[in-house]
């Protein structure tokens, strides 16, 4: 998920709080330039291709490289297809210097970046280079100005080789339990490591510098170059870590081609042929929900599985604890009515999930954050990305997300679309009205994901996904009144 709120710093379609993948040029360790070109006889990517479906060359959190050329002002807002009425000032980006070792340095002076979104480096990391002749990698936000994102003035603490002149600094650097690894100094070292070892099992190496393209507390993202193909490095918390996972247990779908995963979060994705498909015609988002179903169909019976791989569990009971949890702990940031609304909904939660069983579709593999963005391909393939926000749950959870994301006059045809597939496999089960009743329930789990961010990242990261779960839920309270 994520969100140009605050979200991926996504550049079009948005989640709210999330911003999507990316990747950067790599300065202190990891693969360095000239460290094994490719020779004529060593191996392409395509040779660890399982299927032509599934030979995924993984684009992550494509949202946000998608829109990186949209004008200032004409981004979209999240997840709900509107654009934004005032375009947002620009990102002006002060770097604090730390080496591998921890020991601060000083800072640069502040510089203008090219695009808005505190979670997209690759721009930053160009900027220091070409104005001040450094190169950095960032390790994590400090501080901004503004309480939202995207754009103002923002402070970042970025990691060098070695010393060089710089302005005085006198803040502080304090350590938290949640900090990630790849936001402390040597963190994206050890993971660009981890990435080359992987490539070499493969026999393959890096022909030029990784490229950082994006960091905050949902992911670090970075390209690595192989020949005229790149590999895609991942590095996940721990709440997201089941990626890796779930990708294995897709192999031969239409997913990513995954060349390596550990259990510290990092994934190692080939590249995905074809094109990112924010902007897709109406065929190919039909094809894109067939897709969907299809995957969800063939986990009908294996919950145990999805729980073995450590999924969220997003089913009946649990579900509704944990919305009521998140509308109790955000009831302040919420008019009179939004909470008398959302009292309401809680309190016949036990009663709307017994409705919705009983129209007959299992509870199966969720994608989380499934929309025409998180999909790549070509006329005749499709590849399903991102599967860091996947849980257990009714498979219709998935629909909003998707809904939200395409053009309003294609929501008639796509819903009908999605009846029909779900009949063709459930004859005699309701669809329908089981996404109508989950539509509240599932703008509510945004809610809930975004709540579950905020628990679990340090606070100066909090200003990524603040208030989001306060937006989510005034919107649940909308629907609620509007459809019940």
């Amino acid at each position: 998920m994520g969100s140009l709120r605050g979200d991926p710093s996504r550049y079009g379609v948005r989640d709210r709080g999330r911003f999507r993948v990316g990747i950067r040029q790599g300065v202190s360790g990891g693969v360095r330039r000239g460290s094994g070109k490719l020779s004529r006889q060593q191996p392409a990517l395509s040779h660890i291709t399982a299927s032509p479906r599934s030979r995924a060359f993984a684009n992550w959190d494509t949202l946000a490289l998608h829109r990186q050329a949209t004008p200032v002002g004409s981004e979209m807002s999240t997840m709900t297809g509107t654009l934004d009425p005032a375009a947002p000032p620009p990102r002006v980006a002060r770097l604090v210097l730390v080496t591998p070792d921890g020991a601060v340095v000083g800072c640069l002076p502040p510089m203008p970046v090219a695009i808005p979104w505190w979670q997209e480096v690759e721009s930053v990391v160009r900027a220091a280079r070409e104005r001040h002749g450094v190169d950095v990698t960032i390790l994590r936000l400090l501080e901004t100005v503004r309480d939202r994102a995207p754009g103002g003035e923002v402070t970042y603490l970025a990691e060098i080789a070695e010393p060089v002149p710089a302005e005085s600094w006198t803040g502080n650097i304090e350590p938290h339990s949640l900090r990630r690894s790849y936001a402390r100094p040597g963190g994206p070292a050890a993971d660009l490591g981890w990435a080359a070892r992987v490539l070499a099992g493969h026999g393959l190496s890096p022909t030029a510098e990784p490229v950082q393209v994006r960091t905050w507390n949902l992911s670090s993202v970075w390209r690595i170059p192989i020949g005229k193909q790149s590999a895609w490095l991942k590095v996940v918390p721990p709440f997201l870590g089941h990626e890796g996972r779930v990708i294995t247990a897709l192999a031969g779908r239409c997913v990513p081609t995954l060349l390596g995963h550990d259990e510290c979060g990092r994934i190692l994705l080939a590249e995905i042929p074809g094109a990112d498909l924010f902007d897709a015609a109406l065929p190919q988002l039909l094809g894109m929900v067939a897709l969907l179903v299809d995957i969800q169909a063939s986990w009908f019976g294996r919950i145990d599985e999805l729980h073995a791989m450590r999924l969220p569990d997003w089913r009946g009971a649990g579900l509704a604890a944990d919305i009521a949890d998140v509308v109790e702990r955000t009831g302040e940031e919420l008019s009179r009515a939004e909470r008398a609304s959302l009292r309401h909904f809680v309190g016949g939660l036990a009663a709307r999930f017994a409705a919705i069983d009983a129209c007959g579709l299992p509870n199966t593999l969720v994608h989380g954050d499934c929309h025409p963005g998180n999909f790549r391909g070509t006329r005749s393939e499709l590849t399903l990305l991102d599967w860091g926000d996947s849980g257990i749950g009714h498979p219709l959870l998935d629909q909003s997300a998707f809904l939200d994301a395409v053009p309003r006059d294609y929501a008639a045809a796509i819903k009908d679309h999605w009846n029909r597939e779900w009949l063709a496999r459930l004859p005699g089960s309701d669809p329908a009205r089981a996404a109508a009743l989950l539509a509240p329930i599932a703008t509510a789990r945004r809610a809930v994901i975004y709540q579950r961010f905020i628990d679990n990242i340090e606070p100066s990261e909090h200003i990524y996904h603040r208030g989001d779960p306060a937006d989510w839920l005034g919107q649940t309270a909308a629907l609620v009144a509007t459809r019940d």
